[in-house]
């Protein structure tokens, strides 16, 4: 992610006076992103903000995390702050990651991680009506929009209706794979969703701080009434909403 250089045109000024100088400097901030500062770009350090604006570190680091909090800055663990960009918007319906962004005018893009067979836990057993002992492909994957971590994804896959899936290419469409290859064509599922915060094996695929909120997605899929998918994803908050339509009864 490049930084832009600073503008050449003079610091806004932080005053004494009755509005707090954190909120002075957040206003000051939030006027740059999107101007000075495009989507995604990386914002000058804390030191580098503080003697510009002739503040003290300390009202840096406040108008900071409040507009990290209003989710218009991000934090990458070791990199530093960036200008957040839209979240991607998604209706909640039967598709596959690749197709979703495809939509949207994004290149997605899928890094595997691991496609393995064990035997899956009994909650996964379940919902693939697998008995006990027998074994399940299971893959993670990390799910990419124009080159940005989005979401991580550990999918578990009978081997009954697609036997040697994890030897496939894994990085486009599963759901095409298992059309194409197996003629499973995936058409209903459960999901349910959820929110909470990442630990760090999720955090650091996904290129955001230990702790972050993300969109916890878990999805049993069925074709012609037969479990395929049981998979869980994680979505990175600050890059990803959901849009429910909802009518009366």
């Amino acid at each position: 992610m490049p930084r832009l250089p600073d503008a050449d045109a003079p610091a806004a000024s932080v005053t004494s006076g009755p509005v707090p100088k954190h909120a002075q400097l957040r206003a000051i901030l939030l006027a740059d992103i999107g101007s000075t500062w495009p989507a995604h770009a990386a914002i000058p350090s804390e030191r580098e903000l503080s003697t510009r604006h002739g503040v003290s570190r300390a009202t840096v680091r406040e108008a900071l995390r409040q507009l990290i909090e209003e989710q218009k800055l991000y934090t990458v663990q070791g990199k530093g702050t960036f200008v957040a960009g839209e979240r991607v918007q998604s209706q909640l319906h039967l598709a596959s990651f690749t197709e979703d962004m495809r939509r949207r005018g994004m290149v997605a893009t899928t890094l595997v991680r691991r496609a393995e067979r064990a035997v899956p836990p009994l909650d996964v057993r379940a919902a693939l009506g697998l008995p006990e002992g027998e074994q399940a492909w299971s893959i993670e994957r990390l799910r990419l929009a124009n080159g940005i971590p989005m979401a991580l994804e550990l999918g578990w896959y009978s081997p009954r209706v697609a036997e040697d899936l994890g030897e496939q290419d894994l990085s486009a469409s599963l759901y095409g794979l298992l059309a194409d290859r197996y003629g499973v064509r995936i058409d209903a599922a459960e999901q349910t969703v959820w929110t909470e915060a990442v630990d760090d094996a999720v955090a650091e695929p996904l290129a955001v701080v230990p702790g972050s909120p993300v969109l916890v997605f878990r999805r049993t899929s069925r074709a012609a009434g037969l479990p395929v998918e049981h998979v869980t994803s994680w979505y990175r908050g600050d890059r990803y909403q959901v849009h429910m339509a909802l009518a009366g009864s």
